[in-house]
């Protein structure tokens, strides 16, 4: 006899879609009497969940654990549980987080049970930030990300769910007082207001202001931010002046910012985002007291992340896209400019990854692995002999610095949109660890 399966996972539960689900109860409602959606109710949990043992402060603490006993009790009749079923003395809440829960409890990565510091994911997307602090003994004290398919990532890598639009007050509230760092990697803006006036006043209305505003507020020892490089450029350089004077105001030392190129930190991909970090004013910490990484040589290869397996069928290009592309990239050549697909060799460094499809047809690549060519997805023509196919999802996530137990619980199409939108996990952790040396020699955190 099959032993029934009674657990409960978030994630599975979230896959019937989070905005159409809904848990109601008097715990359920916001300080205006209004229904907190599903999703931003998982946010609450989880948060407390992974932080309820810490000595972190939670402004949410009574709201998250009186949803908690309300879904108990939701779950528990949906699920037909009684205690005696699996042993346990009483019908407690204790009793079955662990059993309602597994998946949040055992997201492969977990923040270190004796942290250094503390830390605050903004923009979170799959947390690359997240990876590469709590490698150097972070805790991630507060998570947000607006992206649905992006939270479902999250939650089963790290245990989380993220909270929503950081853009909103009652969202900033729930970010714990006295964290240290804050990690950003605001999107990038048109940044409009930019280059009229300089100061604090002019950056509102894009998204840099939220994140100068939770700096303002909460006034974090450190912070560090990332963006494209294009930020140095844009508007004459007057958007980045606006940005960094900004950051004076609200009261940071600012060394002067970099761009980083991952491809020198152990991943074969020439990706270049400008960095900008902070210190507290008040710490005595002086621009100099922090240097970048340097920026060596490069150690990967694309072959190096290739998937070790030949790949599905459904990866290689049909006969008829090749064709369009060739004469795509002939009618820009012939105008004199550079457009176009790239095949990437099996000893070079591809091109940054990107959201959509340039991103894939600016790194494909030749593998004659697979065999079995049989179509199995519609196309236009049949599938290519000549080994070219694009890059898989996992592949991505390797020239990212994901490790291959990172999980990968949504489509490819959302896949591709996470691992482009995200951050170089290996370039962000080694200017991490610059960033908290001045910080440890002087006793700020602990070592």
């Amino acid at each position: 006899m099959v032993k029934k399966d009674n657990t409960f996972s978030l994630f599975d539960f979230c896959k019937k879609r989070a905005d159409k689900v809904r848990v109601f109860g008097q715990e359920s409602l916001d300080s205006d009497g209004n229904l907190i959606p599903f999703i931003d109710q998982a946010a609450l949990v989880t948060h407390y969940l992974q932080l309820k043992d810490s000595t972190i402060s939670l402004p949410y603490n009574d709201k998250a654990n009186s949803i908690l006993n309300l879904w108990y009790e939701f779950i528990k009749a949906e699920k037909q549980i009684h205690s005696y079923q699996y042993g346990c003395v009483a019908d407690t809440l204790t009793a079955y987080q662990g059993f309602l829960f597994p998946d949040l409890f055992q997201a492969p990565f977990q923040a270190s049970k004796n942290p250094k510091f503390t830390f605050i994911d903004l923009f979170a997307g799959i947390g690359g930030f997240r990876l590469a602090f709590q490698n150097l003994g972070g805790q991630c004290v507060f998570s947000s990300e607006w992206d649905e398919q992006a939270k479902k990532t999250y939650y089963a890598n790290y245990g989380e769910v993220p909270f929503g639009d950081i853009t909103k007050e009652s969202t900033k509230n729930l970010i714990p007082k006295n964290f240290d760092i804050l990690c950003a990697g605001f999107p990038c803006q048109a940044f409009s207001l930019a280059g009229k006036r300089l100061g604090f006043e002019e950056t509102r209305g894009t998204l840099f202001f939220d994140v100068a505003e939770i700096l303002r507020r909460y006034q974090p020892k450190a912070f560090f931010l990332e963006n494209v490089k294009g930020l140095v450029i844009h508007d004459k350089g007057r958007t980045l002046k606006t940005i960094l004077n900004t950051l004076d105001e609200v009261g940071y030392v600012v060394p002067d910012p970099k761009i980083v190129n991952a491809m020198y930190f152990g991943v074969p991909q020439h990706r270049e985002r400008i960095y900008i970090v902070g210190f507290r004013k008040d710490l005595g910490i002086k621009k100099e007291d922090f240097k970048y990484p340097e920026q060596k040589e490069v150690t990967k290869k694309w072959i190096d992340v290739r998937e070790e397996q030949p790949v599905p069928a459904k990866y290689y290009l049909s006969t008829q896209y090749i064709a369009t592309l060739i004469n795509h990239k002939a009618r820009h050549e012939a105008k004199g400019h550079g457009f176009g697909y790239n095949i990437i060799p099996d000893d070079g460094i591809a091109h940054a990854i990107v959201v959509g499809g340039m991103g894939r047809e600016s790194n494909l690549v030749i593998d004659f692995r697979q065999t079995d060519l049989t179509p199995t997805t519609r196309i236009k023509g049949e599938v290519n002999k000549q080994g070219w196919r694009k890059m898989t999802p996992r592949e991505w996530a390797r020239l990212q610095g994901f490790p291959d137990d990172f999980k990968i619980v949504v489509s490819d199409a959302s896949a591709y949109k996470q691992f482009g939108n995200s951050v170089a996990v290996p370039a962000i952790q080694a200017t991490a660890k610059q960033l908290l040396k001045p910080l440890q020699e002087n006793g700020i955190i602990g070592k």
